[in-house]
């Protein structure tokens, strides 16, 4: 097992399988994983169930919750007959009934429903997929439980990172990436100590307005903002890629997951998407790990850590490469990365500041209440006018990120009025 500088390895399945009688065997000898994905109707979420298609005898659908895309949520439940489905929306869990799910599959409900799930007896590993800092609840509660997370949910990092990898350790348990660039610096620094590594920078394919200058920028649509040139995403993060938020973010999230100092974290844009980071060691070499950019990958090595198999995704055509482009993120035009890099040296209350102003912002974005460079103005401004604190509980990180909507509220409200006196 490598990487013992950032998880520390808990029971292994083999010991468990011995204490519960509930762990299944298949005919090859495998012990299949059982996970719970929360997100299971997004993209991330899709996609984890394309590996566990393609890896039968190794992943069981144990558990799947979604939002409000309750005929999707069904489609699943019909065809992996999980043992728990929750809807986390009030009014669409109305939408489904006890009696239209198999036999045995739970239907969830209430304010405690994805904590019920990720810490039944019968769930491995949990997949964190559900988009923003909504996310944070499911992860922690996984952690308490001494469940493995595969974190697709870089929020939960960026607003309480220290106090979740803290849980982690105590909890003897792994928190494994998702994230492409992160699972590819994972993969890079496996049986390296923690004090070989000098640098990490993380690639980004630019967005949609790599190029650009802000005077560009200043009539951007949504419709132009959710044109990715590589990514397949839900519509926050590809706007977030268009900002270059998501890469900020990122940063923050390498941060508390490697154990790094903001000095040692870099970006670098690379279009094509296929580098996903690369790791700079103390000797001077520099390991990256490649592939066409297809989240299945990530997903599965998290899933299956350490080992490797066959999978769903695609390979690299190597009779077909000619050349990998790499160039200099553009700071000026895109504010939001030097945002990330000065919260990741910061730490404290930041980040929670920074991800809330960002959501809210980027929800007034997609409704055409601000423009679309007014997204990391609002969140300079929230930064600058929160009280920080260097070591905040889980409860203030919680109230700094209602304060941080609110403040983009009366902020939003304030370059309203403005406007309409000019």
């Amino acid at each position: 097992m490598g990487m013992h500088w950032v998880w520390k390895p808990g029971v292994g399945t083999q010991e468990r399988a011995g204490r519960n009688l509930s762990d299944i065997y298949t005919s090859t000898g495998y012990k299949q994983k059982r996970i719970a994905v929360l997100g299971s109707t997004g993209s991330i979420g899709v996609s984890t169930l394309d590996v566990v298609d393609a890896l039968p005898d190794r992943l069981k659908v144990a558990g799947l919750c979604a939002h409000k895309n309750v005929e999707l949520l069904l489609e699943q439940t019909l065809k992996y007959k999980p043992e728990f489905i929750v809807v986390t929306d009030g009014e669409s869990a109305g939408k489904i009934r006890q009696d239209q799910l198999p036999k045995g599959t739970q239907l969830l409900h209430g304010a405690d429903a994805v904590v019920k799930m990720v810490q039944s007896p019968g769930v491995d590993v949990v997949v964190s997929a559900i988009v923003g800092a909504a996310g944070l609840e499911g992860t922690w509660a996984a952690l308490e439980a001494g469940k493995e997370v595969a974190l697709a949910n870089k929020e939960t990092l960026v607003v309480a990172g220290p106090l979740v990898m803290e849980l982690a350790k105590a909890k003897k348990t792994k928190l494994l990436p998702v994230d492409s660039e992160h699972s590819a610096i994972f993969q890079a620094m496996q049986g390296s100590a923690r004090s070989a590594v000098k640098k990490v920078v993380l690639t980004g394919s630019g967005g949609p307005f790599r190029g650009k200058k802000a005077h560009e920028l200043d009539h951007v649509t949504p419709v132009q903002a959710l044109k990715h040139p590589t990514w397949q995403m839900g519509p926050k993060i590809t706007i977030d890629s268009a900002t270059l938020m998501n890469k900020a973010l990122e940063v923050i999230e390498a941060r508390w997951l490697f154990s790094l100092e903001a000095d040692q974290i870099g970006v670098i844009v690379h279009p094509e998407s296929v580098v996903h980071s690369f790791v700079e060691f103390a000797d001077g070499s520099v390991l990256a790990q490649a592939s066409p950019p297809d989240m299945r990958l990530p997903i599965q090595y998290a899933l299956t850590y350490p080992e490797r198999h066959a999978g769903p995704t695609r390979k690299l055509d190597w009779m077909s490469l000619r050349s990998w482009n790499f160039e200099q993120p553009d700071m000026e035009t895109f504010p939001a990365l030097g945002l990330g890099l000065e919260v990741a040296r910061q730490g404290g209350t930041c980040g929670a500041v920074l991800n809330a102003a960002n959501e809210e912002a980027v929800s007034r974005f997609l409704k055409e209440e601000i423009a679309f460079l007014d997204i990391a103005k609002a969140c300079r401004a929230a930064l600058d006018h929160h009280e920080f604190s260097p070591r905040p509980t889980l409860d203030e990180l919680y109230q700094c990120d209602r304060w941080a909507r609110q403040e983009i509220d009366r902020w939003t409200r304030k370059k309203t009025i403005t406007l309409q006196k000019r």
